[in-house]
């Protein structure tokens, strides 16, 4: 059996196990701020809806 080469393969796995999981940690934040962005116009769009009359006109008092 040859050790040297056992751990340096064991070694590199280990590597690349570590930076799939940072690449998948850094989609997650990501996704998770494009979710809350979608959210958040989700809600100002939905204020529209429940209150069409806000924004539509505009008092000019001359």
């Amino acid at each position: 059996m040859d050790i040297p080469a056992l751990s340096m393969a064991l070694s590199q796995n280990k590597i690349l196990t570590d930076v799939g999981v940072a690449m998948l940690s850094k989609s997650l934040d990501v996704m998770e701020d494009t979710g809350s962005s979608l959210v958040a116009g989700i809600d100002a769009v939905s204020e529209l809806s429940v209150n069409p009359d806000i924004g539509g006109n505009i008092d000019i008092r001359i």
